[in-house]
């Protein structure tokens, strides 16, 4: 059976359904090492989260005030040493615990705090130096392009055909969809792995994102946004 390239899963268990994919993205708590020694015999790369740039936990003093309205994290100083020391730390535990690599996420710094894009991508390097993960996967990121592509292993496009809103799901507006593709076409120069994760709650939805993914030459996987289906 053809296993598929790729799959977000942000719950526990299912190692079944896991072991038809190429690689997995899992949190890092979620999964014990007797599970990810399993998942490896199966020849899946099990690859742990991991925020850059957004802290959900108890105040620190490398966290900023102002918090991500959608998730409730708060943005952090990304070149705080302490915060450098808490990622790396992170990394370093996901990899000694039995994942095969790293997803980087909330890499779009640029969008929020532009001055911390050379930070960031400090921060990236240091990742891959010290935790010397087997593979390393960016969530977007395009503003630290084309130095994020000397380090990481391939690129996710979150949200690249279809996104959840406050009510439901739906597909961009063209003019975002145009935007977009124009940003695909680019990665496609870069020799890296590229995939798409859209989200998307019918078939059709759903259809549309895997259709156009594979018009832009990225893998597809779409789930809904709590990242619950395997």
């Amino acid at each position: 059976m053809t296993r598929r390239p790729i799959c977000f899963y942000y719950g526990q268990g299912r190692l079944d359904d896991l072991a038809g994919y190429v690689r997995v993205v899992l949190q890092p708590d979620a999964y014990q090492p007797a599970e990810l020694r399993y998942l490896a015999e199966q020849d899946v790369q099990t690859l742990a989260y991991l925020s850059l740039s957004e802290d959900q936990g108890p105040p620190a003093p490398w966290q900023r005030r102002e918090r991500n309205p959608d998730w409730g994290g708060a943005f952090v100083h990304v070149d705080h040493p302490l915060w450098v020391a808490h990622v790396v730390g992170a990394a370093k535990q996901a990899v000694a615990r039995g994942f095969a690599g790293l997803f980087l996420d909330t890499l779009n710094v640029e969008l929020t705090y532009p001055e911390d894009v050379p930070h960031l991508l400090t921060l990236v390097a240091a990742v891959r130096e010290e935790a010397e993960p087997a593979y390393l996967l960016a969530n977007r990121g395009f503003g630290m392009l084309p130095r994020l592509a000397e380090i990481v292993d391939g690129i996710v496009f979150e949200s690249f055909s279809a996104r959840w809103t406050e009510q439901s799901y739906a597909p961009w507006p063209a003019d975002v969809l145009e935007f977009h593709a124009q940003i695909a076409e680019q990665l496609l120069q870069l020799e890296l792995d590229l995939y798409s994760l859209d989200y998307a709650d019918s078939q059709g939805l759903a259809d549309f994102a895997e259709r156009r993914a594979r018009q832009f030459g990225l893998q597809s996987f779409v789930s809904d946004r709590a990242l619950s289906r395997a």
